[in-house]
């Protein structure tokens, strides 16, 4: 049977919940479609995300990975596309801020995701998951671990897909921002899975 490696982040900024968290520790160990995920929780710290990530990725050797990630604001589920040699933004759980750092000195510019992007929009639309195509994961932690992961892995399906909050933070947070079910959230990602097989 093939592994999937699937990661999400803790809480971070000012945003006390993480909706990722929730469905990584919720599927972690299930089986999806042929795929056993192994579910890792990162922190939001430059270094120790991306030490912690390609650490795991040794350990498993997972055939393909899907790295989640926040983005409140977004009303859709967001596979991205590319990943830039950048890091740049808000200060991360540490306090460490950067500005135009490079994530791996002298590397490409960017990466394509080898998901199957297209395949995830088209299938979750299908299911009337609503979704489409991001064509930046900004320059912060998820950009960063996205960078990282199609560094490490160019000949296995890898990326990352930023998610919409949830109604639980929207609620917990008292932010204005359009929000999904944690269900429905749960079941887009369970949706991406099977698109991989």
């Amino acid at each position: 049977m093939k592994t999937l490696l699937l990661t999400g982040f803790e809480p971070f900024l000012d945003f006390p919940i993480n909706p990722t968290e929730k469905i990584v520790n919720e599927l972690d160990g299930t089986v999806i479609a042929g795929f056993v995920v192994k579910g890792l929780l990162l922190p939001v710290e430059y270094e120790s995300a991306g030490n912690r990530m390609l650490e795991t990725i040794k350990q498993i050797n997972p055939d393909a990975v899907l790295s989640l990630g926040l983005a409140a604001g977004r009303a859709v589920i967001t596979p991205e596309r590319v990943a830039i040699n950048c890091r740049d933004g808000e200060p991360d759980n540490n306090g460490v801020v950067l500005q135009d750092a490079p994530i791996i000195e002298d590397g490409p510019t960017g990466y394509f995701s080898t998901l199957p992007i297209r395949k995830f929009v088209n299938m979750l639309n299908e299911r009337g998951l609503p979704a489409k195509i991001s064509n930046t994961a900004g320059t912060y932690l998820c950009n960063n671990i996205m960078y990282l992961l199609l560094h490490e892995l160019k000949e296995r399906p890898t990326g990352f897909v930023h998610i919409p909050a949830s109604h639980e933070l929207v609620l917990y947070g008292k932010k204005e921002m359009p929000s999904w079910s944690q269900r429905d959230l749960l079941e887009a990602v369970k949706v991406m899975i099977e698109a991989l097989d």
